[in-house]
């Protein structure tokens, strides 16, 4: 496996397989690996003759306030797991790397981005396309798995994957939850035993609603509320509860096609999401409502 820190160097290797017909799955994260992580890296040796991943704390989607810098750094262990997953490279360039120090060029996203997280975090979307277009020109994969707990991001990553046209296929993965439900996310670490266990109404919650939805509540409205009032209960800081089309992510207000319900509640001071798709379609998947995979090139 190789540990590649420089871009130049990356990117002339990336030339080099390409030139060879070597397609490469890339999975971008910020480190701090977990088995949600770890399931990216199973599903994209499905998709490529090589499995990259990145490790890189990218600044751009910080905003004032938020934790950059106790952001969780495991180098050494990350690189250990990529290793034993079969990783070809992992890519862990410093800032210096990806941003010039006088870069003047940003990625945005204008519509799928303006809600839910968007909202909240003014920015950070931005911060997070343009940081991915950067990967995708260093890395040149020919496809790169995200997980659905980040829905939105998905769903902006594929936007500017068909409008900046883009030759990589956008593969969406499944949440993956702790045994208790938990959706796992490398915040979690910051969560006392007493914290931990009020975010499991997060997950109770949207589980409590998937069973309304399938027992035949369609407005969108009740189900929010249902579910806020669960984590209210709970003792958590609800920044949004939304329910919106998994398509378009535009508020409605009756369970008719696939819905995201979507979450962010703060714990103490971590904050956490999830969602769940509500579907009522005979055999429909979920984790890939509005998010088939596409290629472009």
């Amino acid at each position: 496996m190789r540990v590649v820190r420089n871009s130049a160097e990356m990117q002339t290797l990336a030339v080099e397989r390409r030139s060879r017909g070597v397609t490469v799955a890339l999975v971008p994260t910020m480190g701090a690996l977990h088995e949600g992580h770890l399931s990216l890296v199973r599903l994209a040796h499905e998709h490529g003759d090589e499995v990259d991943v990145t490790l890189f704390v990218n600044p751009a989607q910080f905003g004032p306030g938020e934790d950059l810098s106790q952001y969780p750094r495991t180098f050494e262990r990350d690189v250990e797991l990529c290793r034993a997953a079969g990783v070809s490279t992992v890519f862990c360039p410093d800032v210096g790397q990806v941003y010039a120090a006088d870069h003047s060029t940003q990625v945005a996203e204008t519509r799928l981005s303006t809600g839910l997280c968007g909202a909240h975090r003014p920015g950070h979307f931005d911060g997070v396309v343009t940081v991915v277009a950067k990967l995708f020109n260093i890395m040149l994969p020919s496809s790169a798995v995200f997980g659905s707990k980040d829905f939105q991001q998905a769903r902006v990553i594929r936007r500017m994957v068909r409008d900046l046209n883009f030759p990589v296929r956008i593969v969406l993965a499944p949440i993956v939850r702790e045994p208790d439900g938990l959706a796992m996310s490398s915040r979690n670490r910051y969560l006392s035993a007493r914290e931990r266990e009020q975010a499991l109404s997060i997950s109770r919650a949207l589980k409590g609603a998937e069973a309304e939805a399938a027992d035949g509540a369609l407005d969108t409205e009740a189900l929010g509320k249902s579910v806020e009032s669960a984590m209210d209960a709970a003792g958590l800081t609800v920044q949004y509860v939304v329910c919106v089309d998994a398509d378009t992510l535009e508020p409605v207000a009756r369970l008719e096609r696939p819905v995201l319900l979507a979450v962010a509640a703060f714990i103490g001071k971590t904050r956490l999401i999830d969602n769940v798709v509500l579907d009522l379609a005979a055999g429909a998947d979920p984790s890939q409502a509005g998010l088939t995979p596409v290629r472009q090139g």
